[in-house]
């Protein structure tokens, strides 16, 4: 077997998966092109399934625009400029165009030999090199390299190295279709996904997971430990809707923290070197220079892992967090550092000094990271009681909300409260000043189709279909059209925004008995305010506990904001939108 194979075998497989619109068929694909591939490939091919070229958490980007791109296709086919902008007005995508420029160069006769056919190694470390070059003549530099590896591609090749280029790959794979994939193939059974997922969740890195499968199978992924500088993905919390059911769900030993409204911090410290990582695992440190100093001058661990949340101060009071997101910027970040200065609250320790955290209780890890860090001003510790009874809780909750935060967060006690990476369960439960009124909740909604505006909103989206996520089944399940809320500036900018998620059918893990306008694979989120949940014999919502009744919808959405800070998967549960409705019947 050669060491790299061909990249057309993967831009096969890729339009195998464009096409499809099943999940299992999703996996399925998926298995058959992990069993052709080497060991020296499957990490490279899973991170490139997934339109990346690298960990996500690595922020390896290859920041090309679409006239860069364009240029590109024009020198690899000898097409002009003008003839290429042309073509990708009338199709509307820069991949297609790519394709059909190489059928009609002639550059799909000259390398469709196997001899000639660019291997999956060198597009790998040539998309690398792209996203590595700057300075002089780097703009230069990234348009010929791209050309040159589109000329030695197939046409289908050339159509998915650009969606790549791009960011704009729109298969809608999700990181659980391809661990389930993984584990099929070098585990043999689906069911013992749970222990790759859990290595996952604390490695971040799909490509480390898949090469550890490859190597060892389950033995190799139980190897996958904490790293200092990789981040876990996050532990979550359940949203309750009546605090009366609160030590059924939780037990009678639990802890109240204060819930704020800002941006929540993984912040990894080895040595002098401080990575911030976003809930998202977005690297931030950039964008925080001050809390790198804080952390620096009140931390003495040599190696530390800990986590917080970040919220903007203004003359000693609490901001809201869209005053924090005013600091989510790649210039002028020390002038904004002094606009919109950033308190600390640290709340969780996952490591320090060689040891995990993560297998101890959380009184355990509340009481090591106390011992841990001298607080300071603009550093301290969330504030947080011991407490036994509902209406001490409701005391708490009430002067929570009078200090300017967003609620509380119930933590369980218990000998096995540990920190569960990635999951969201009953150890952590969260209320809201929401939840205590008769007001409607806010809730997370991913944006998976959008229909044509008419009279004003000609020529934009006038509506969007938006969902929930529901983690067994890996699907997006459709809860409402949100039509109100929008400013005329959100409506005019909605349609460039979305153009990356744009795709021709129903996307795979969409589940959906609505046909939109247009589709979306799911990658943006919004925050939704309604007036009430209802069933519906049109939404998929929680249908699979409806006993034949249909789904559940919200009534009377209205668009409140982007949460930028929230990926797909992060918006709000099936469960949650289960336990609302029960509550409400």
């Amino acid at each position: 077997m050669p060491e790299s194979i061909k990249f057309s075998d993967v831009a096969k497989h890729l339009e195998y998966l464009e096409k499809t619109q099943s999940r299992n068929e999703m996996v399925g694909i998926l298995e058959r092109l992990f069993l052709k591939v080497t060991v020296h490939d499957i990490d490279k091919v899973c991170y490139l399934v997934l339109g990346q070229i690298d960990a996500g958490y690595k922020g390896k980007t290859l920041g090309l625009g679409e006239k860069m791109v364009s240029k590109s296709i024009s020198i690899a086919s000898s097409l002009s400029n003008k003839e290429v902008e042309s073509m990708f007005r009338k199709k509307g995508d820069l991949g297609l165009v790519a394709e059909k420029a190489s059928k009609s160069s002639g550059t799909l006769d000259r390398f469709t030999r196997e001899d000639k056919d660019v291997s999956v190694k060198e597009v790998f470390e040539k998309l690398h090199k792209i996203a590595g070059s700057e300075g002089e003549g780097s703009q230069n530099k990234r348009t010929r390299t791209l050309a040159g590896l589109i000329s030695k591609t197939s046409s289908l090749g050339a159509r998915y190295i650009i969606r790549i280029a791009l960011g704009e790959l729109r298969l809608g794979l999700g990181k659980m279709t391809v661990l389930d994939a993984l584990t099929v193939t070098f585990v043999g059974k689906k069911e013992r996904r749970p222990k790759v997922e859990h290595a996952y969740n604390i490695c971040s890195d799909i490509g480390l997971v898949a090469l550890k499968l490859y190597k060892k199978g389950l033995k190799g992924v139980e190897d996958i430990g904490v790293k200092v500088g990789r981040p876990i993905r996050m532990m979550l919390a359940q949203r309750l809707n009546d605090l009366s059911d609160l030590t059924e769900k939780i037990g009678d030993k639990f802890a109240v923290e204060e819930k704020y409204d800002g941006e929540r911090m993984q912040i990894h410290k080895t040595g002098k070197k401080i990575s911030i990582f976003s809930r998202r695992l977005e690297d931030i440190t950039h964008q925080y220079p001050d809390v790198v100093k804080y952390i620096k001058d009140e931390i003495d661990a040599e190696s530390v892992i800990v986590e917080g949340e970040a919220v903007a101060i203004k003359d000693g009071e609490l901001q809201n967090f869209q005053t924090l997101m005013r600091r989510k910027r790649k210039y002028d970040i020390e002038e904004f550092v002094q606009k919109i200065p950033v308190k600390i609250f640290l709340f969780d320790i996952l490591y320090l000094d060689g040891n995990e955290c993560m297998s101890k209780s959380y009184p355990d890890r509340r009481s090591i990271l106390e011992d841990a860090v001298d607080t300071t001003k603009n550093l301290v510790f969330s504030k947080q009681e011991v407490i036994s009874s509902l209406d001490d809780i409701e005391d708490f909750f009430d002067k929570a909300i009078q200090r300017g935060n967003e609620g509380i967060i119930i933590k369980s006690c218990s000998e096995d409260s540990i920190y569960r990476a990635g999951a969201r369960e009953w150890l952590w439960i969260k209320w809201k000043k929401d939840y205590s009124t008769k007001m409607s909740d806010a809730v997370d909604l991913v944006i998976i189709g959008g229909f044509a505006g008419k009279g004003r909103r000609s020529g934009m989206y006038g509506a969007l279909l938006c969902a929930i996520y529901n983690k067994n089944r890996d699907m997006f399940e459709t809860i409402c059209k949100v039509g109100t809320g929008f400013t005329d500036e959100v409506l005019e900018k909605l349609p460039n925004k979305l153009s990356k998620f744009k795709v021709n059918h129903e996307p795979a893990r969409v589940d959906s008995k609505i046909e939109p306008t247009q589709w979306f694979q799911p990658g943006v989120v919004i925050e939704v305010l309604g007036a009430e949940l209802t069933r519906s014999p049109v939404h998929t919502a929680g249908r699979e506990y409806s006993d034949g009744e249909g789904g559940i919808a919200i009534r009377f959405p209205r668009f409140l904001n982007f949460r930028v800070d929230k990926s797909p998967e992060d918006c709000t549960s099936v469960s949650e939108i289960v336990g609302m409705f029960n509550k409400s019947k």
